[in-house]
């Protein structure tokens, strides 16, 4: 596959990967966003000991993204190309996402995060079909 579509679709997972993670510390910060989280069991605030699972699930995001640039090229790098293993992990991560999602008994979480999902697991799948070298 052409090398532009590989790295639009790293760099379209990426920004998706991203907004979660924005959307992860707004979870912390303590915004209402709780239905469309944890399978909508929390509707408004979430305790704080769940806010704070927020945290690293924002971390892991942003490294993602990363990774799926550089793995792509877009952030050029000598080490980019050896991480498959972790690429196909991000890929089946970002499907049973999906998945998870789609069987949340949450509408809102349905609604939005299931997308979201959906689009990053086949951004992945893309990278890790046809990315690297």
């Amino acid at each position: 596959m052409n090398e532009s579509v590989v790295q639009a679709a790293a760099i379209i997972g990426a920004v998706v990967a991203v907004l979660i993670a924005v959307f992860h510390v707004l979870l912390l910060a303590g915004l209402p966003l709780g239905a469309y989280s944890w399978g909508g069991k929390y509707t408004g605030v979430l305790p704080p000991r769940v806010r704070w699972a927020s945290l690293p699930s924002a971390v892991m995001l942003i490294l993602i993204a990363l990774m799926l640039l550089t793995y792509s090229d877009v952030i050029p790098t000598r080490t980019g190309h050896g991480a498959i293993i972790l690429i196909w992990t991000l890929t089946a991560f970002f499907g049973l996402n999906t998945l998870g999602n789609l069987a949340s008994k949450s509408k809102q979480e349905k609604a939005v995060m299931t997308p979201a999902a959906g689009v990053a697991f086949f951004c992945c799948l893309i990278v890790a079909v046809w990315g690297g070298s």
